[in-house]
């Protein structure tokens, strides 16, 4: 079983500013971009154009960036969380329960549209972790 840990960076609407940032000062390259509007979710006119993922590879690394979903809560502070990603649901489910004890549920896991078990948890530290579960 892989398991992969990538740093996840949160923002409130500026994700393509930072984004173009991370080009020219870490010579940071797109590899994928998807805002929320091209993700054929059902958003408001506000949404549309906000950055939902986008994946940035600088030298052998890889770095996550997206905007908050609009009715989401933006908590300065949060910006930087972690990713887990990994294929198995039940692992991902054992992250989730262990994560969570004495922590916060900040998104039950649960099936969505890009993931068939997708969640995130503030544990006990204030660290945040989004689970991400990949589809087969």
């Amino acid at each position: 079983m892989e398991v992969q840990l990538t740093p996840y960076i949160m923002l409130d609407g500026d994700a393509r500013e930072a984004i173009a940032f991370y080009e020219q000062a870490l010579e940071a390259k797109v590899v994928f971009k998807q805002t929320f509007g091209e993700a054929g979710q059902a958003v408001s006119e506000q949404a549309r154009d906000r950055v939902a993922h986008a994946v940035l590879k600088i030298g052998g690394a890889v770095l996550f960036v997206a905007d908050t979903a609009t009715g989401v809560r933006f908590a300065q502070g949060k910006q930087v969380n972690i990713c887990i990603t990994i294929a198995d649901k039940e692992q991902a489910q054992k992250y989730y329960e262990a994560l969570k004890e004495g922590g916060q549920v900040d998104h039950p896991l649960q099936e969505v549209y890009f993931s068939p078990a997708y969640g995130m948890v503030t544990d006990k530290f204030g660290v945040t972790f989004q689970i991400f579960t990949q589809r087969a």
